[in-house]
């Protein structure tokens, strides 16, 4: 008896919740009310909101196959492929923490004079891809599959100066790393897209084109060759890569050995040119620029991907990293050279190795790192404008105007 009065019991409950959640679902806000809602409610201060990378809205791209995008914020937290200092597996969330302050309404990007968030593309925060921790072949896999997925999409509005682009019909990807070996699953998706090698521009303090026996020459296994500082020579080995267009830059590694061979050694993978770090102190940040535009090019069929590890920049102002190498640029130099390349074909890229346990308490790794891939947006929205929107600082430079154009090397030197 005492059973059967415990299972009415239950069954009224449930009753009563069926009930109430029938309630719910049937109701209809009239429109005047909910104009008044949105009027009240519908805003959010930079630290309120769900972390989203600048408070977009949130998707799991990955479980919805009709989502469509222009551009898509994607996860990759993964890192056991690293050879020093792990951690970057919460990259990802640290860097949509600090993209905080880039909200909608209040990310007019002053050098470019554009929103980019209030313009032609539709930019959605993808969530993550589930990388498992366990086994870095089925990691490996789970990404190319992830980012074959993503980037094959149709997009929702073709850049209005998209025609003649090769990238203009499908979808750009900017990666949140994780470590540096995503960008090998990354680069075999682009290449099944594009049907073609794939320049690449790299800002790293290291190669990323060791042979993997660098690592280890006796303990090799397939699994030995997926690491963080190999995958430029996997995807060179593979035909992934042309390197005939492609640069490093922002170079400080040591080598290995008693020489240069890890420069001068013939092998596909070195086809890169190589800017170092010390060549901004002769060049300044515009002659770096000048360097990588003479190697890439700005061929509309040739698509390019920018990867940055975030160790280019000096460990005092980027701690929060895998492998720190003292020398490196600082953030402003690296925004300016960023900033130069608003021209380049991009058709993806990824910001990495940001690994915040090793980061300060103003988390100025995670904060430079989301201001690069704004900066990246940034560019890859403006691209596909077809007006000129002006020059820096949103001064346009009219032409027989003497004072718009002082006023325009005056911000300038600002820089």
């Amino acid at each position: 008896m005492p059973a059967l009065k415990s299972l009415l019991s239950v069954l009224a409950l449930a009753g009563t919740a069926v009930s109430c959640a029938h309630h719910g679902d049937t109701e209809v806000v009239p429109e005047h009310e909910r104009e008044e809602l949105l009027k009240k409610w519908d805003q959010e201060w930079s630290f309120s909101g769900i972390a989203s990378f600048a408070h977009l809205r949130p998707v799991k791209c990955l479980v919805e196959p009709s989502e469509q995008y222009d551009i898509a914020i994607i996860g990759a937290p993964f890192d056991t492929a690293v050879s020093y200092r792990p951690g970057a597996r919460f990259g990802p969330r640290a860097i949509r923490a600090a993209s905080a302050r880039q909200m909608s309404g209040t990310s007019y990007n002053t050098r470019a004079g554009i929103n980019p968030y209030q313009s032609w593309a539709k930019i959605t925060d993808c969530g993550d891809i589930p990388i498992t921790p366990f086994d870095n072949g089925l990691a490996e896999r789970q990404m190319y599959e992830a980012f074959l997925e993503l980037g094959s999409r149709k997009v929702v509005n073709e850049a209005p100066n998209g025609k003649g682009n090769i990238g203009s019909g499908h979808p750009k990807l900017v990666t949140l790393g994780g470590d540096h070996s995503i960008a090998l699953p990354a680069l075999r998706a682009l290449h099944k897209i594009y049907q073609k090698p794939i320049t690449v521009l790299h800002f790293d303090a290291h190669l990323d084109t060791w042979n993997p026996v660098r690592y280890s020459a006796y303990w090799q296994s397939e699994q030995t060759q997926f690491n963080h500082g190999s995958f430029f020579h996997k995807a060179s080995r593979e035909g992934l890569i042309c390197n005939s267009t492609s640069a490093h830059a922002g170079l400080r590694t040591r080598l290995t050995g008693v020489d240069d061979g890890d420069y001068t050694n013939p092998g596909p993978e070195q086809g890169f040119i190589r800017i170092h770090a010390d060549d901004i102190d002769e060049l300044g940040p515009m002659g770096v620029v000048e360097t990588i535009m003479q190697r890439t090019g700005l061929d509309p069929e040739q698509p390019v991907y920018l990867s940055v590890d975030i160790d280019v920049l000096d460990p005092s102002t980027a701690p929060g990293t895998g492998t720190p190498e003292p020398g490196g640029w600082t953030t402003r130099e690296f925004i300016r050279i960023l900033r130069g390349l608003e021209k380049l074909n991009l058709v993806g890229a990824d910001i990495v190795e940001v690994s915040p346990a090793y980061d300060n308490k103003g988390e100025t790794t995670a904060l430079a790192a989301a201001q690069v891939a704004f900066e990246i947006i940034t560019s890859m929205v403006k691209s596909g404008v077809k007006e000129e929107i002006g020059s820096w600082y949103g001064r346009p430079v009219v032409e027989g105007s003497e004072d718009l154009e002082a006023e325009s090397e005056v911000g300038k030197d600002e820089l």
